[in-house]
């Protein structure tokens, strides 16, 4: 039996939407899907206000902008998260300061933020691994004390809320990504929530590369021209069509994906007979959004046996982040404290196939042979 990592899911209407936007004439952004997806955050969400980007990094870069990081700013960033989290803000030249994780979930650790703390520290991002929400009361308290920006990397948290609030509107920015490995997918695609209203009239007009081309089109100035810093962050109608499609079936795409995650655990249960971390914790605060189903490995040796083994059988499964401390283009300019949780979920994490038309026959199949593989 073959097992894919990842299939995108394709609702039906994709192609149909995508018609409309060429037959209307407008394919640029900002047009009528664009606003429907605005609308959905609103009414689903609570968003209130949001931009729909090319990428979650492009919303992550606006991010840096409007928090005015600069060679005189530190951001501090979870170690384990993926690159676009830190190159955001490295692109502005901020010094990226590290956290580690926690022990129980590959979220950053918030016990250990006060401490990375200095005159300099302009920001605090945080990643919701998995869709798994980050402890945001501590954060934001922490946040607050120290006069510091809030952002929510939410790039797999779409649907999965903290204490019955929606990740990605907590901090001052949220970003959510539609690539085509996430719940909602576009092929490529993000979104901007903009939490804090202060920074809302210049988040439109960084959008729009710098021009306050928003306001002309509301009728509010006679002309636009350049204003301020931007660049070509948003997304094509063609982008937002697609992506429209998507979020129509949100509901029955999570419900798959929900059914599938939680096949995985009651099938793997026992494993907790000879590893009592080897399956994914779920902090009470939060939800689960069926993003990403893992399991922790004792050691790097360990895990690379049975990602071989998988492959040897047929099943396609992957580790995710190595933590961006210890990378290659970081660790010569490293100097803080050793994050070993960090290093751990880098060398113990491994990925099981998990998209929301994988059969339950070939979710049974792939436990089975973790089970042989564990002697369970």
């Amino acid at each position: 039996m073959k097992v894919k990592f990842n299939i995108p899911h394709i609702t039906g209407n994709e192609i149909e939407y995508i018609q409309k936007v060429i037959s209307s004439g407008h394919i640029s952004g900002n047009g009528k899907f664009t606003k429907k997806i605005e609308n959905f955050f609103k009414i689903n969400f609570g968003l209130k206000s949001t931009f729909v980007t090319t990428s979650c990094t492009d919303a992550l870069e606006m991010t840096g902008l409007l928090s005015n990081i600069n060679s005189e700013s530190e951001i501090i960033i979870p170690s384990y998260t993926f690159v676009s989290s830190a190159n955001a803000f490295a692109l502005r030249g901020a010094k990226i300061i590290f956290a580690d994780s926690e022990k129980y979930t590959p979220n950053i650790d918030a016990n250990k933020i006060s401490e990375l703390i200095t005159k300099k520290t302009k920001a605090i991002l945080v990643m919701h691994y998995g869709g798994v929400a980050c402890d945001m009361d501590k954060i934001m308290k922490i946040a607050s004390k120290n006069n510091l920006i809030v952002i929510e990397d939410a790039a797999q948290a779409i649907n999965s809320f903290y204490k019955g609030v929606p990740l990605g509107s907590i901090g001052n920015f949220g970003t959510f990504s539609f690539h085509q490995t996430k719940n909602i997918v576009c092929g490529e695609g993000g979104l901007l929530s903009v939490n804090d209203r202060s920074f809302k009239k210049r988040a439109e007009i960084i959008y729009e590369k710098g021009t306050n081309r928003s306001q002309f089109m509301r009728g509010e100035v006679e002309k636009y021209g350049w204003v301020d810093v931007g660049s070509s962050f948003l997304a094509s109608e063609i982008i937002s069509a697609f992506l429209y499609a998507q979020l129509e079936k949100i509901e029955i795409i999570q419900k798959s994906r929900m059914t599938i995650w939680n096949r995985y655990k009651k099938n793997l249960i026992g494993l907790l007979k000879i590893n009592k971390n080897i399956l994914p914790k779920i902090p009470d605060y939060a939800t689960n959004n069926g993003h990403v189903f893992y399991i922790t490995c004792n050691n790097l040796r360990e895990r690379k046996k049975l990602i071989k083994f998988l492959n040897n059988n047929g099943v396609q499964a992957s580790f995710h982040y190595s933590a961006l401390h210890d990378s290659e283009f970081f660790k010569d300019r490293y100097y803080g404290e050793k994050l070993t949780e960090s290093i751990k979920w880098s060398e113990c994490l491994l990925r099981l196939p998990i998209y929301s038309d994988l059969e339950l026959e070939k979710v049974d199949y792939v436990c089975s042979l973790i089970l042989n593989f564990y002697n369970v």
